[in-house]
């Protein structure tokens, strides 16, 4: 059978299994060129996701639904004939203005009146759709590429950000279809991206390039949440429709480039230097899979009795969990418990996912280096553990807190949010480990129950704190985050495993195989020749 130059090499001159990683180029290789890519795009990916947080901020009018009660609205009155301060019941003031500590005409109000329940709702929407897209889009990705799956599905997630205003404003429910339609399209971005990892990323270089690829996702929130503040106070359109029209803007650029750029495996690569292009097949050599339109054998059977795959879906369901209650909230508390006006919100919301971002660099810089010395499974341990025990602790602290100890409050909540990064090099990349030739399956089945926290974290904290956005209330919320926190590490402690599990090697690429077949013959070749002399 005939094969191409770039399905495998026998005797090129190169020995695959001699190729020294020192040897191969990193600063200038296409790998990290790919991490980069990736990494802008998880930037807008996140952007796109998280900007209703902040907008909605200012696009409801507060004053109207408080209003809405009997008592409310008496004490309102009051306020207004003698304002002593007395509508919340803490006497704090802002950081940046205290004008916001009472409900007087100054408060910069939005000109939308939804309830807690309705922003609830409209906050978790789109986590319906990106639960239902999350196996398909792993499977979408295996059979037909990564990139492509990727690029359509950011193209949709544009015109999505596109339509937001118009939906808003024509009301709450054709707003939540947008958000279902934008997460259907998000869900498939994260397992498709796992799969091209896992025909991109070596073995021991897996924690930094995923981990740094990954990290946009904080840094999109480190740029969208002060951003979205100013324009919501200085943007065209009104303000907060701004937000949606340039985000939408800049994530279209990138889908174009992401296009042209971009491959589903070294194999397809334009670019790609002929030592690297060796030196990442001989490290996935036996964990490669069929390429793309080839009929799938997957192990279903396996992977739902695999209690390493159960523990990594635990860890993420509490990893979503304590993340989307505080990511699509943190405006939201800032606001009504330590009483910050919207351009410090925006600025101090920010400041927990720019530690979080560092810390998930780094965190994979040193989980490369450990693995050299520690089992993989250890590492893995080790990273997911403590980024989920040292953050519940600290979210037990911040529930003690209110708006007279600012300062403390949102240094906890900035060293809580920024060290569950440490899970990214835990359970996060762990699919890769246990089963690389199905590691965009597995995230797409372990994100799924992860996304279900998407929709219910929001109403749960909506239906805690609707009454009176207090300190006590906040307090539950922090509560019920780490229990599940600690819950989750001690489930990964016991069943979590970094081993390649045996039916993840069943499946291996005809290349693979004919490649084994040839060598064997060339080396039974050698040795006859060798007798006759």
């Amino acid at each position: 059978m005939t094969k191409t130059k770039d399905s495998f090499t026998v005797n090129s001159g190169a020995d695959e299994d001699t190729i020294d990683p020192k040897e191969v180029p990193w600063w200038t290789s296409s790998r990290l060129g790919l991490a980069v890519l990736g990494f802008f795009g998880f930037v807008n990916l996140y952007a796109l996701r998280f900007n209703l947080s902040v907008a909605i901020v200012c696009m409801v009018n507060g004053t109207a639904i408080r209003l809405k009660s009997k008592e409310e609205a008496n004490q309102f009155n009051k306020t207004n004939s003698a304002p002593s301060n007395q509508y919340f019941e803490s006497s704090c003031g802002l950081i940046s203005a205290d004008r916001n500590s009472t409900v007087i005409p100054e408060f910069e109000d939005g000109d939308i009146v939804w309830e807690k329940t309705t922003q609830g709702l409209i906050l978790g929407a789109f986590f319906w759709g990106y639960l239902a897209t999350q196996i398909p889009g792993g499977w979408l990705a295996v059979k037909f590429g990564g990139k492509r799956v990727i690029g359509l599905s950011m193209a949709l997630c544009s015109l999505c950000t596109f339509l937001t205003p118009i939906a808003a404003q024509t009301g709450y429910v054709f707003l939540m279809i947008i958000r279902i339609i934008l997460g259907i399209a998000s869900g498939t971005v994260f397992p498709a991206m796992h799969t091209v990892w896992g025909k991109w990323a070596p073995p021991l270089e897996r924690s930094k390039l995923t981990a740094f690829t990954y990290a946009g996702g904080q840094a999109a929130i480190v740029i969208t949440f002060p951003i979205a503040s100013l324009l919501c106070k200085y943007g065209f359109a009104g303000g907060w429709p701004s937000i949606f029209y340039i985000l939408g803007i800049v994530n279209t650029i990138w889908v174009v480039l992401w296009m042209l750029l971009t491959s589903d495996s070294p194999e397809g690569h334009k670019r790609i230097s002929h030592i690297e292009k060796l030196y990442i097949r001989q490290s996935l050599k036996n964990t490669a899979h069929k390429e793309e339109g080839k009929d799938l054998k997957v192990p279903w059977k396996n992977i739902m009795t695999s209690l390493p795959v159960y523990a990594i879906v635990i860890s993420n369901v509490a990893c979503d969990w304590g993340g989307y209650t505080l990511l699509t909230n943190i405006p939201t508390y800032m606001k009504e418990v330590l009483k910050l006006d919207i351009t410090s919100n925006g600025f101090y919301s920010a400041l927990p996912y720019i530690g979080f971002w560092g810390v998930i660099n780094i965190a994979g810089i040193s989980a490369d280096f450990t693995q050299k010395h520690l089992s993989t499974t250890a590492t893995r341990k080790l990273f997911d553990i403590s980024g989920k025990v040292i953050p519940a602790l600290l979210l037990i602290g911040l529930g003690y807190l209110d708006c007279t100890m600012k300062g403390l409050a949102i240094a906890l909540l900035t060293l809580g949010v920024s060290l569950s990064g440490l899970q990214y090099s835990g359970f996060l990349i762990n699919h890769m480990d246990i089963a690389p030739a199905f590691a965009g399956i597995l995230f797409g089945i372990t994100n799924a129950a992860g996304a279900i926290t998407g929709f219910i974290s929001p109403a749960v904290v909506g239906l805690i704190t609707e009454e009176n956005q207090s300190q006590s209330e906040w307090q539950v919320v922090f509560y019920i985050a780490a229990a599940i926190y600690l819950g989750s590490a001690l489930f990964y402690l016991i069943f979590g495993s970094g081993q390649l599990q045996k039916w993840a090697m069943e499946e291996k690429t005809i290349e693979v195989e004919e490649l084994n077949k040839l060598e064997d013959k060339t080396g039974n070749f050698k040795n006859k020749d060798m007798e006759n002399a």
